[in-house]
């Protein structure tokens, strides 16, 4: 029940008076937070409110009719309007025809692009109704019949097309084969089984004799089934068709989006396209809105951190950096830290590459190096656009990093990321670029380091008693051990045999004292700084690593792993 929307649920019930807002936020506990659990039904089950009562409510805040009760009959004219994939694909099931256009009960009422797309598509005013979504899904088996497709059943089809003399020279040719009905069903299938196992990216892999399509979930990469490798031309075709590439271009990079609803839920997918000896590899980097909770009571933070976080973005003016290697969740910690400050008397401008998330009430520019934009391009705009807070993706150069120093020195709190190891690497690399120290040291106000490490499935979780290599690994030893207690994940279908579900963050934050500031005018070395930083409290990420395995929520070869 509204599995991907718990913060918003969380908001809703927060406004009903009479309820017990101790008692709601012992329900939204970490399971909730991740979205491995449903808050609207922790509120149901702990008797807050009733399923008629989480809806009529939704329905009050969207300002949308509420459907409850089960429903027999629904005129079949209605049924017609809306066709079975369509049905499947936006989670939604037409009600009833009026002057205000088609209603439909949608699984999934927040989701305002399904009025974008089906008001294109069918040419009729949309209007949504909230119903229950399991009662959604009930009719839509009964009247359109479930989409099972599998994609053993897909390439059955597509192999009886034949795409084994496709041109890939000859422009018309693809464009065809990209629109052949069982290409179109197997994208789909494809890239709604990854939203579905949360995956973050979906790479598609041309070699020599086979095709290869493998899903990131968790940071780990997974093998499906393999495709025949005739079918990586009119797939990786169609991905460019529906990301509105240049399908006849072969020869250089290209980046392009995909909007789609998949599943009832609204996903952005970043497509970049790579040229290789046996043809053109494509990674989709899935951007699920819903499945994101930007909000940085829902990021797993040490509340120290996250008290340094809120007191970084609050200043009236420094540099806030976080760094950690790609794919560390870096973005999101800014995102939320930037949801903190969005108030109406705050101007923020943000320049990405490109825009991860869009978040009301922000202005959020996409840098274009095709024209020129570039991060230091945007951000000397930027001054000159009265803004309070600046976010820029990422210094990534000398002239990014002395304009980000301008500005806050300047008046102005500049958020940015950095590639670097840990948190002290950061100070080093800005001097390494050449950025002056004593501007550094003016300006720069608190550091972040960060990692993300999967954690150990809730359904298989088994204590263990690990090796005495790994906990030397690890600088510990029995003695100082006690009686902790190790777990592993032993594999189960709920984390698809992994052990693993879910991942949570490892932190490092530095806070830039005075005497820290004369380290860094004084040129020292990152391991000095290191040990500065230590000594004034910092937590380094192998400490937080320890902490995550000693609270049994992650383990020792993912702390190994990544600090």
């Amino acid at each position: 029940m509204y599995i991907d929307h718990n913060s918003i649920v969380r908001e809703i019930f927060s406004q009903v008076e009479g309820v017990s807002q101790h008692g709601l936020d012992e329900l939204f506990d970490e399971d909730v937070r991740d979205g491995q659990k449903s808050y609207a039904e922790e509120i149901v089950r702990a008797g807050i409110a009733s399923r008629a009562d989480v809806f009529g409510l939704v329905g009050e805040y969207l300002g949308y009719e509420v459907q409850v009760g089960a429903l027999d009959e629904i005129e079949g004219e209605v049924l017609a309007l809306v066709k079975s994939d369509v049905a499947n694909q936006y989670g939604v099931v037409p009600l009833y025809l009026s002057t205000d256009g088609l209603h439909l009960l949608a699984a999934d009422p927040f989701n305002s692009s399904i009025i974008d797309d089906l008001t294109f598509s069918l040419n009729l005013d949309i209007c949504l109704i909230v119903c229950d979504p399991e009662e959604v899904n009930r009719l839509i088996e009964q009247h359109y019949g479930k989409d099972e497709s599998t994609l053993a059943d897909l390439l059955g089809d597509i192999s009886s097309e034949g795409f084994e003399n496709l041109d890939e020279a000859k422009e018309s040719e693809l464009i065809d084969a990209a629109n052949e009905t069982p290409v179109i069903r197997f994208v789909n299938l494809v890239l709604q089984q990854a939203v579905r196992a949360k995956a973050s990216d979906i790479h598609f892999e041309p070699f020599e004799n086979e095709f290869r399509i493998r899903y990131r979930v968790d940071g780990a990469l997974y093998e499906m089934s393999p495709p025949p490798k005739s079918l990586a031309l009119p797939v990786i075709s169609r991905v460019k068709v529906i990301s509105e590439l240049n399908i006849a271009e072969h020869r250089v990079p290209q980046d392009g989006r995909i909007r789609m609803t998949i599943a009832g839920r609204p996903v952005d997918l970043r497509v970049s396209t790579l040229p290789t000896q046996f043809g053109e590899s494509v990674v989709l980097r899935v951007l699920d809105q819903s499945a994101v909770n930007l909000d940085l009571d829902n990021l797993g933070l040490p509340e120290n951190i996250k008290e340094g976080i809120r007191a970084a973005v609050r200043r009236p003016n420094g540099i806030f950096i976080v760094t950690g290697p790609t794919g560390s969740g870096k973005t999101t910690t800014l995102y939320s830290a930037l949801r903190e400050i969005n108030v109406i008397d705050t101007k923020i401008l943000t320049a990405e590459d490109p825009v991860e998330y869009e978040i009301e009430g922000i202005m959020q520019v996409p840098v274009n190096h095709k024209v020129g934009l570039d991060f230091a391009r945007a951000l000397r705009a930027f001054l000159r656009q009265d803004p309070d807070k600046i976010m820029v993706g990422e210094i990534r150069d000398i002239e990014t990093a002395r304009i980000a120093v301008q500005a806050s020195l300047t008046g102005h709190v500049v958020l940015s990321t950095l590639h670097t190891n840990d948190a002290p690497g950061a100070i080093t690399r800005l001097i390494d670029m050449g950025l002056e120290p004593f501007l550094l040291s003016a300006s720069i106000e608190f550091v972040l380091g960060q990692r993300l490490v999967r954690k150990i499935c809730k359904e298989c979780k088994q204590e263990y008693k690990p090796k005495r290599d790994i906990l030397e690994a690890l600088g510990l030893n029995s003695q100082e051990l006690g009686d902790r207690k190790f777990y592993f994940g032993g594999g189960c279908p709920e984390c698809n045999q992994t052990g693993y579900r879910g991942r949570s963050g490892l932190f490092e934050m530095i806070s830039i004292t005075d005497s820290f500031r004369e380290l860094i005018n004084g040129g020292a070395a990152t391991l000095v700084l290191r040990q500065k930083a230590i000594e004034q409290g910092m937590r380094t990420l192998r400490e937080d690593g320890l902490r995550s395995i000693f609270d049994g929520k992650t383990t020792i070869e993912e702390v190994l792993k990544y600090t």
